[in-house]
């Protein structure tokens, strides 16, 4: 019963907000408003934000994250603004947590906790709520006690006795079955995800990938026609979406849109989506859409980076966007993105402008996946002649007795499907011109 009503509890909406982030050496702040990422999340989970506490440190407290004099200044504040929450930019450990909230007298929540908040209101499809879930009770499993002291204020008050120990070892091991059935289920979707994903292995795939609120929804609706939901909040796509993009004299592409990834994405989270993100780990190509106008523009590539290398997406090839150019208002940015990264497109999703050069630049890059070979078979093999004319550009063909000779632009990854059966390839570099 306590792990429905804990979960409830951890809720930020409508709720006053004191928002507190420390800066560390291996974690500095990345801009004069060391805020504004946390804010955007605790905005976005439905916070009123009342109060804001900052600080540098080279090291933390064991006990309370921050320091004597700064947790005085944080429990004065709560006072003052008469706050419900506290929310952390930074991961506490379970002690830590339980240790503010009773010098704080109000709940306590770090940057993993409001984060799977975020996402837990957003899961739309079973998938996605059973994703969720898991990683909820996965982050939540060894806090429980403190877990428990939120359900002991709600039933009998603020100070009184909380349950047992013997109900806390009966909730742990209620949430180690639950987590069971969740991998198993799972597990069952993350299979049969992969065999959908596999079954379009003919197909020309591309994913768009990027920082949350890059504006990836907005550019398939731009590219696609498609009518997939924009908010300006992070994490408004939670589920992949798949559309068919036209491109001129090339053909069809199915175009897939993921969820947004962030700094420091709670580990048991990104471990969850994995079925999620199977279009991005089978696509072709990958188009990583970037907020141009965002001052930690470069901060956020790496942070996708990291999380698509934990995918095992970090070979793939990547196609890097520049979206929202218009709203960059000194040029001199966009050049110096432009010579960090060689062969970045700049795009206005919004205005669509540069929709063009992403087509071309598309275009190019998937025919860098394609090989020109010479393939004869019998004339009669009515069934690889269909494939390759649905399949790969034919360059020459001709019929030489009961035999068909054609030189082909074959995808790469379909050459498999082509070999066998009495046909013959051979490389055209290979052939005397």
């Amino acid at each position: 019963m306590g792990l429905d009503v804990s979960r409830d509890e951890l809720t930020v909406a409508s709720e006053r907000a004191v928002l507190v982030t420390i800066a560390l050496p291996e974690r500095p702040f990345l801009n004069e408003d060391p805020f504004e990422e946390i804010r955007g999340l605790a905005t976005t989970a439905g916070a009123r934000i009342v109060g804001e506490i900052s600080q540098k440190r080279q090291g933390i407290n064991p006990a309370t994250y921050i320091g004597k004099g700064k947790l005085q200044e944080l429990q004065e504040l709560v006072l003052a603004t008469n706050a419900d929450v506290v929310i952390f930019d930074n991961d506490l450990s379970s002690g830590q947590s339980r240790n503010l909230e009773k010098a704080t007298k109000v709940k306590v929540l770090d940057r993993s906790e409001l984060i799977l908040d975020i996402f837990a209101t957003r899961a739309r499809t079973s998938e996605s709520k059973l994703q969720v879930e898991l990683a909820q009770l996965e982050y939540s499993l060894p806090r429980l006690k403190r877990m428990w002291t939120h359900l002991s204020r709600i039933a009998a008050g603020i100070g009184m006795r909380g349950p047992g120990e013997t109900q806390l070892e009966e909730d742990k091991r209620l949430v180690g079955y639950r987590i069971r059935d969740l991998k198993e289920k799972l597990h069952e979707v993350q299979a049969r995800k992969e065999r959908e994903v596999k079954s379009r292995r003919g197909e020309h795939t591309v994913s768009l990938v990027g920082y949350t609120n890059a504006g990836k929804s907005t550019l398939m609706n731009a590219l696609t026609g498609a009518d997939v939901g924009v908010e300006d909040k992070l994490f408004s796509t939670l589920d992949t979406r798949t559309r068919q993009w036209h491109l001129k004299e090339w053909g069809k592409v199915l175009l897939s849109d993921t969820v947004g990834f962030i700094r420091d994405l709670p580990h048991h989270l990104v471990a969850s989506f994995k079925a999620t993100l199977e279009e991005a780990r089978q696509a072709r190509l990958l188009l990583h859409v970037v907020d141009a106008s965002n001052p930690q523009v470069e901060d956020h590539i790496q942070a996708v980076r990291k999380v698509l290398s934990e995918l095992g997406c970090g070979e793939k090839p990547t196609l890097l966007v520049l979206n929202k150019v218009d709203r960059v208002t000194d040029q001199s940015i966009i050049h110096v993105l432009q010579a960090k990264h060689p062969g970045a497109v700049c795009v206005s999703a919004a205005r669509g402008l540069g929709l063009d050069d992403l087509r071309n630049a598309v275009i190019s890059a998937l025919s860098s996946e394609f090989t020109t070979v010479k393939i004869t078979t019998a004339a009669g093999n009515g069934k690889l002649l269909a494939f390759l004319a649905s399949h790969a550009e034919i360059i020459r063909q001709e019929f030489v007795g009961e035999k068909a000779v054609l030189i082909c632009s074959v995808p790469k990854h379909l050459i498999h499907k082509v070999e066998g059966q009495g046909v013959e390839i051979v490389p055209t570099e290979t052939l005397l011109v």
